[in-house]
């Protein structure tokens, strides 16, 4: 694990480092922060933010939205805040995120939208904008995020930082607002794989604690699927991957292209289904009476969860479930390797217009969405440096959190010096 970062400043200074941070943080937590210091456990003197979809005991959950402004505030911690306080961790603050975490690339008009910290002028992907940004700078040391499509994976890539999508299943969801139920994950970033993995143990309730990363065999064989996600990458990205692939070769990882039929089966379903139908469902009357407060962006895709009709979103359910079941057929014990993300990251002008928002927003989550639908779990890794950096990421079946784990670790410390 990294070494906390607390040591470097006083928490006074820190706060106040934080305070001028612009649109990086909803609300600061001073009182918190100074309550939750002194705290043994393994996560000991880790700097936490916690994205604004959490419940905190005493502040409003607003999801980065107008909608839940005047909501009573929460009664208690949500269960991955508490596992994470109890084991140390220090909470500084709530963070900025995409309202109600639909969309990958970080933008609120509400909150503002932070700058990416590694590059002037462009965003620093979402939804957990934020969160990414606060560890980035050098504010946390770990950052509590939620991922429906890639919402902690594409800001990581993004930032050069580490974002593990755990397996849904393995981190209780209680006291974080949903976007879609089918789809939500739990999970944290870093600036490095043992401090998510350490992170991801104590949220997931594990009462004996080992290094999570070398509590299973390294899987070394990755494949690259030639009928998914390799299309209209950036040149950098292109380049960066290249580079990675010789990378692995040379550590000794084996990995070879394949086509997995059931990539060509999932690109017949309609993903956008899911955070649409099932946000509908939750806000529907919230949005009907103030809707207009919204970002109408996020507005007009939650609005077409009014086209699915009960019998339509239970086929797509139907249809889920069988690709999950080809997916573990057909992948085994291998891993995938993909970019993160197909391109980097976008300036703040590229995608102010709806049509360079819709375009990128949609490339940003294609890659990262397939372990979201596939309910299984994946991890990105920041490779290249400046102007080369890319996102690597690995996506495992659920419930093999640990061998993913194993992996990232060994890919980690291989790529270390490339």
């Amino acid at each position: 694990m990294t070494t906390p970062l607390t040591p470097a400043m006083t928490d006074a200074d820190r706060i106040a480092r934080a305070k001028a941070s612009t649109s990086v943080f909803t609300k600061l937590l001073p009182e918190a922060f100074a309550q939750d210091a002194g705290r043994a456990g393994p996560l000991a003197g880790q700097v936490l933010s916690v994205k604004d979809l959490f419940d905190l005991k005493g502040e409003v959950t607003r999801s980065g939205s107008p909608l839940l402004a005047d909501t009573a505030p929460a009664i208690a911690d949500a269960v991955a805040v508490a596992r994470l306080r109890d084991a140390g961790a220090r909470v500084i603050g709530r963070t900025t995120m995409t309202e109600l975490a639909y969309s990958g690339l970080g933008l609120n008009p509400h909150d503002g939208t932070p700058e990416n910290p590694l590059f002037p002028g462009c965003i620093p992907g979402g939804s957990t904008s934020g969160g990414a940004v606060s560890v980035a700078s050098g504010l946390a040391d770990i950052a509590l995020g939620s991922d429906t499509g890639g919402s902690l994976r594409i800001p990581a890539a993004f930032c050069g930082l580490v974002g593990f999508k755990p397996s849904q299943m393995s981190v209780p969801l209680d006291g974080a607002m949903p976007l879609s139920e089918s789809l939500d994950s739990v999970g944290p970033m870093a600036r490095d794989v043992a401090t998510c993995a350490t992170t991801w143990q104590v949220m997931s309730g594990q009462t004996t604690l080992g290094d999570a990363t070398k509590i299973a065999p390294a899987r070394r064989e990755l494949i690259v699927p030639l009928n998914f996600g390799m299309s209209d990458l950036d040149p950098a990205v292109t380049a960066g991957f290249a580079a990675l692939r010789a990378a692995l070769d040379a550590a000794g990882w084996t990995v070879r292209e394949a086509e997995l039929p059931v990539l060509n089966d999932y690109k017949n379903l309609p993903v956008w289904q899911f955070s649409a139908y099932e946000s509908l469902r939750r806000f529907k009357a919230r949005m009907d009476e103030h809707g207009d407060k919204m970002d109408p962006r996020v507005r007009q895709r939650m609005a077409r969860g009014a086209e699915v009709s009960e019998a339509d979103f239970a086929a797509t359910l139907a249809m889920r479930a069988e690709l999950i079941a080809a997916f573990r057929a057909q992948l085994g014990d291998a891993l995938v390797l993909l970019p993160t993300v197909a391109i980097q990251a976008p300036r703040f002008e590229d995608v102010a217009n709806d049509d360079g928002f819709t375009r990128i927003n949609l490339l940003a989550l294609r890659n990262t969405s397939l372990a979201n639908v596939m309910d299984g779990c994946s991890i990105s890794l920041p490779f290249g440096k400046g102007d080369a950096l890319i996102g690597a990421m690995l996506t495992g079946l659920g419930g093999d959190d640990a061998a993913l784990l194993a992996a990232a670790f060994a890919m980690e410390a291989d790529l270390a010096d490339a």
